[in-house]
């Protein structure tokens, strides 16, 4: 059951009577947000997104990138070459459409890569003789050869031992993860974390299949990376929400979950500022080692860093937060004083009961005797008998 959270304004400001202003009280962390309150709301929205990048992956699927699928990769020199005119060359000679062609590097360096389905001898000779006698390639001695035309073969073995150490290391980083913070802090908030960091995972993944990028090594090896970033955010709110929650069960101001929104305010900015830090060099990344140098291994490493790093931001403030708070008020100590505290401010707290009088015993049954024994006198009714006087003595004049 959600219910709106209260918020208690700064002591300063009810002194004062000064009203400060929202983005002030974003900045200070003094409950601008009702995050707890509202998080049916935020668990519609993650519902969403989920449902979202679960029918992408099963519909559109993931383009697996050479290294998975295996094929060939013709490399040469860009010699005034573009991309469409490489490509089209291709597409004359083998009669299907390359997997991928880009430009790698910039200047006098840079490359053309071509990516393919697998090419038997004769198809990729026949290739080769036809992009030398179209661009004229040049050696490292500047002399137009055939030999400055590569190629390879990439199985898909080495993808998918790539891939299965990844999935070992991320079975074990789970664990890990798992006993460290269920020592550190608790259960309940290692179940949220752990959630979390699967949201993460399924959003990352559903946008590499929303938008086509190839799943390549490098995008299962920045899956790892961006756990870190996102177990690091969650465990600075669980930090604050232990902190504020320290010894809420003795006392009936505030909720559970009112301590625990304070936490999210308090930390908001800090998630904030962390996030822009940690996005500004991923940016940088993609703009000069992709764009401008065209190193389209980097681009894939930085591609699900910054998706991550977002990602990872959002479902430790309005994700595993709200889902700590809906465990810890589905039972428990803190779902019954989560319950008093709002019967009281209904006004249906329930009211003590006063002990009832000891029944009395009839004449001959056993203690009788104590029920007919005279009340113990107290000290407004005087001395008791053979008690010695306790005032000062009158003196003799």
């Amino acid at each position: 059951m959600n219910s709106p959270v209260t918020m208690d304004k700064d002591a300063s400001t009810r002194r004062s009577g000064a009203e400060h202003s929202w983005m002030n009280r974003l900045y200070t962390g003094t409950g601008v947000l009702d995050v707890i309150g509202n998080r049916r709301r935020w668990y519609m929205i993650t519902t969403a997104i989920v449902l979202i990048c679960l029918l992408s992956m099963v519909v559109r699927g993931f383009t697996f990138g050479i290294d998975f699928v295996g094929g060939s990769r013709i490399q040469m020199p860009a010699a005034g070459a573009t991309t469409e005119q490489v490509e089209q060359v291709y597409s004359d000679v083998i009669g299907s459409d390359p997997e991928s062609v880009q430009t790698v590097g910039t200047g006098d360096s840079a490359t053309i890569l071509i990516r393919s389905e697998t090419l038997n001898a004769e198809e990729l000779g026949s290739l080769q003789s036809e992009l030398f006698d179209k661009f004229q390639p040049t050696d490292a001695s500047g002399t137009p050869s055939r030999n400055a035309i590569s190629a390879s073969d990439v199985s898909e073995t080495w993808g998918g031992q790539i891939t299965r150490q990844a999935i070992i290391a991320l079975l074990v980083f789970l664990v890990i993860v798992s006993v460290y913070i269920g020592f550190r802090y608790e259960r309940d908030m290692a179940i949220a974390a752990l959630a979390a960091l699967v949201f993460d995972m399924l959003v990352t993944a559903g946008v590499y299949s929303l938008v086509g990028f190839e799943v390549t090594p490098a995008m299962v090896i920045g899956m790892l990376t961006i756990l870190g970033f996102s177990l690091y955010d969650s465990v600075v709110v669980f930090d604050k929400v232990e902190e504020n929650t320290r010894g809420v069960l003795h006392t009936y101001r505030r909720t559970y979950g009112e301590q625990a929104n304070l936490a999210i305010n308090q930390t908001l900015m800090r998630s904030f500022n962390t996030t822009l830090i940690g996005a500004l060099p991923i940016i940088g990344l993609i703009v000069i080692a992709v764009w401008m140098l065209g190193v389209g291994t980097l681009q894939d490493l930085a591609l699900v860093q910054l998706v991550g790093t977002v990602v990872g931001a959002y479902s430790s403030i309005f994700f595993a937060t709200p889902l700590l708070v809906s465990i810890k008020e589905r039972w428990g100590p803190v779902a019954a004083h989560t319950r008093k505290v709002r019967a009281r401010r209904s006004g249906q707290a329930p009211v003590p009961e006063r002990p009832r009088p000891a029944p009395r015993r009839r004449p001959g049954e056993p203690g009788a005797d104590r029920d007919t024994q005279a009340p113990r006198r107290t000290g407004a009714a005087g001395p008791a008998p053979g008690a010695r006087p306790t005032g000062k003595r009158q003196r003799r004049h």
